[in-house]
């Protein structure tokens, strides 16, 4: 149910983009079976969400190569095995000369099967499928600008799920090295290091909702709402890749049998509570200032002292904790140089890099 809820709004875009095209291109445009109106609509649309205007072109081309080849071919060899599929692959394979984008790809082959298989070749070249296509596009996406998501729902939804992981796995790793449990840091690992998906879907809502929020009228006031997870968006990404080399550097040290500075699992439950802070003001669209200071007070504790009271791996995972803790401040809209003005020296000649740096 709770699925059903969150796609409600694009189940609902389908199903109106799809009829109100079948009755554009069957009783105002006059083609007698519209076939490719309704289709072309709810592929343009979709369940999900993002490149929606890359999607209709895309879904043009290709039901314009496959019916194009699929006309011309049937028309000379007939239908059959391997006339099928020789129109498929020659579908498919000009489409992918054209462009590599799956819809085009796939589009182009369904629509050369239709026209091998359940359809006669259209006359007029197919013109009117292609014209077709084209009717279900737009309506697609006009139904999209008429009838959006709200973009904030979908950045919230993505934005707790990553950071909601990337706090797990901090709070984990602190839970492993306080008890000395290399089981739990193996499951942690191999916990975080399915955490990239997660990130990719993230980045994939952030986009979708800048997409809705550009060509959707009513929700044009919601354009400046998604800044501050424009923000976070690459630092939290970097904080999740940091957190993995984390754990995998304090899943060797505890292996070796390394001795643990006493305050990392203490700092480390800090950085997970900055986290939950960080995703809590996203939420609420305020500006982060107490993860910045949660994560500013993280920082300042990774100092010579504890760095010294480790061995390397230990000493790795303390670097990682302070390149977290800038990733954090970077992402409640610090640069790169203010969010490294946060950390002690841990020599008198260090140097805290620029906003150029790579990590």
């Amino acid at each position: 149910m709770r699925r059903l809820f969150r796609t409600g709004v694009p189940i609902l875009q389908c199903a109106i983009a799809a009829g109100l095209a079948w009755y554009l291109a069957k009783y105002v445009v006059g083609h007698p079976q519209p076939f490719f109106a309704p289709i072309a609509a709810v592929i343009s649309l979709g369940v999900g969400l993002g490149q929606r205007t890359r999607r209709t072109l895309e879904l043009v081309v290709g039901v314009s190569v496959g019916v194009g080849i699929g006309d011309i071919l049937i028309s000379f060899i007939g239908t059959g095995t391997w006339q099928i599929a020789l129109v498929v692959a020659l579908a498919m394979g000009t489409a992918v000369l054209l462009d590599s984008g799956s819809v085009i790809v796939l589009q182009a082959a369904s629509s050369s099967v239709l026209v091998a298989t359940l359809l006669p070749p259209a006359t007029a070249g197919g013109l009117t499928r292609m014209l077709d296509a084209a009717i279900g596009g737009l309506v697609g996406f006009v139904v999209a600008a008429l009838l959006p998501a709200n973009p904030l729902s979908v950045a919230h939804r993505n934005g707790r799920v990553v950071l909601g992981e990337l706090a797990d796995a901090l709070r984990g790793v602190a839970g492993a090295v306080s008890k000395q449990d290399i089981e739990a840091a193996v499951d942690v690992l191999a916990k975080a290091r399915k955490s990239q998906r997660s990130v990719e879907e993230f980045r994939a809502a952030l986009e979708a909702g800048r997409e809705i929020a550009r060509f959707a009228p009513i929700r044009w006031r919601r354009r400046h709402d998604l800044d501050h997870y424009e923000v976070a968006a690459d630092p939290v990404d970097r904080a999740l890749r940091n957190t993995r080399v984390l754990a995998r550097r304090a899943l060797s040290a505890l292996r070796e049998h390394e001795p643990v500075p006493r305050p990392l699992p203490g700092m480390l439950e800090e950085l997970a509570g900055a986290v939950t802070l960080l995703r809590d003001e996203l939420a609420s669209g305020a500006d982060p200032v107490q993860t910045r200071e949660a994560a500013r007070a993280v920082a300042q504790k990774t100092t010579v002292e504890m760095f010294s009271e480790g061995d390397f791996s230990m000493q790795v995972v303390v670097l990682q904790v302070r390149s977290i803790a800038v990733d954090l401040l970077q992402a409640t809209g610090l640069s790169r140089i203010e969010a490294n003005e946060a950390l002690p020296a841990l020599h008198p000649e260090e140097h805290r890099g620029t906003d150029e740096d790579e990590d």
